[in-house]
């Protein structure tokens, strides 16, 4: 049997206290759909086509093994690669990469512009990835040093939303760097005495310097890499948003990100 609908629902005891509702933070591409943005697509391509044919020039002067060796080739190789991706997805109206990865490359550029500009420059010879340094060498290591890395600095400042970047980004760029020194140290220790080039920078040359003083010297450059990481993070939760009055024309209205 069907036990009998009651004709009355009794009253629902009364909830202790103000019911309150937590923020939520609903983000901007959950309210508005991706444009494609052809300005900044162009911009991308430019930069990833300058990081490109200053690392084929330098792969055209020297041997490929050595200069692909430097933490500076690796990087314009990854500025090349997320800056054609990032145009690619501007043009075609998709989702920004993630920002550990292109806040990562900004912060692999600035890393390599910092240490050349601060310790290579002045070193006694002209600092060159090349073995014939020529006056096109030359012209690729300022490209690889200085042009590419302000160029992503712009795309990020001026054509870039704030993520924003926490902690935990800065903790993970650093990964690459010590992978990078293990690299560096393992390469010059299975190389023979006589070769060339046998320790790729001369604070992480361990046969003038000794492993202790190399080790220190990398630490100085770590704990140097982490405060301009969190710089950078600073920075991205102070930093206005580029973006916010062409997404106000598209919606005709104001968004916040607390809803709730």
């Amino acid at each position: 049997m069907i036990a009998p609908i009651p004709k009355e629902i009794p009253d629902l005891p009364p909830v202790p206290g103000k019911p309150t509702l937590a923020p939520s933070i609903v983000p901007t591409a959950a309210v508005v759909a991706p444009a494609p943005r052809p300005g900044a697509a162009r911009y991308r391509l430019l930069v990833a086509l300058t990081a490109a044919a200053a690392v084929a020039l330098d792969l055209a002067l020297g041997s490929p093994a050595r200069v692909l060796s430097y933490f500076t080739i690796q990087v314009n190789v990854l500025l090349a690669l997320t800056f054609a991706l990032s145009a690619w997805r501007s043009r075609a109206a998709r989702h920004p990469l993630p920002p550990l990865v292109t806040g990562g490359a900004l912060f692999y550029a600035l890393v390599a512009c910092l240490v050349y500009h601060v310790l290579l420059v002045n070193e006694p010879g002209p600092f060159s990835m090349t073995d014939r340094p020529t006056i096109w060498s030359t012209l690729a290591n300022h490209v690889l040093h200085t042009v590419t890395p302000i160029m992503a600095l712009v795309d990020w400042l001026l054509l870039t939303r704030p993520a924003p970047l926490g902690l935990r980004h800065a903790t993970r760029w650093l990964l690459y760097p010590l992978a990078y020194l293990i690299f560096s140290l393992a390469r010059g220790t299975l190389l023979p005495p006589t070769a060339d080039a046998r320790y790729l920078y001369p604070f992480l040359d361990v046969a003038h310097l000794g492993y202790k003083s190399t080790l220190a010297n990398a630490l100085l450059l770590g704990l140097t890499f982490f405060g301009l990481a969190l710089l950078l993070i600073i920075t991205d939760h102070i930093r206005p948003d580029p973006t916010r009055h062409r997404r106000r024309r598209k919606t005709g209205f104001r968004l916040r990100p607390p809803v709730g």
